[in-house]
């Protein structure tokens, strides 16, 4: 059973950063295209970067220049580097493995930006 599991949220002021790790459990990360989405209340849930398997990455415009997208796949782990947050950048934060017919998400994380 492939599990995915987000830690890393918090509360930050804004101009801060935070990374997230998502650690995969039950089956290889190289195998999967990996994002990360966020979800703000009242909002439908956004891609905010994504990453493929052999490194090519993409993102949403309004986080282009600030956050980064890795993937470690001897560990497991993709990370989303987040830098210069904003309060518009609050929102639960998810992982998501996909592989066609096959697509996972962990729990969340929550990132919150504010003073």
């Amino acid at each position: 059973q492939v599990q995915l599991v987000e830690s890393g949220g918090g509360l930050v002021q804004p101009g801060g950063s935070l990374r997230l790790p998502c650690a995969v459990s039950g089956s290889s990360l190289s195998i999967y295209v990996m994002g990360w989405y966020r979800q703000a209340p009242g909002k439908q849930r956004e891609l905010v970067a994504g990453i493929t398997g052999g490194g090519v990455t993409n993102y949403a415009d309004s986080v282009k220049g600030r956050f980064t997208i890795s993937r470690d796949n001897a560990k497991n782990t993709v990370y989303l580097q987040m830098n210069s947050l904003q309060p518009e950048d609050t929102a639960a934060y998810y992982c998501n493995a996909d592989r066609g017919v096959f697509r996972y998400w962990g729990q969340g994380t929550q990132v919150t930006v504010s003073t």
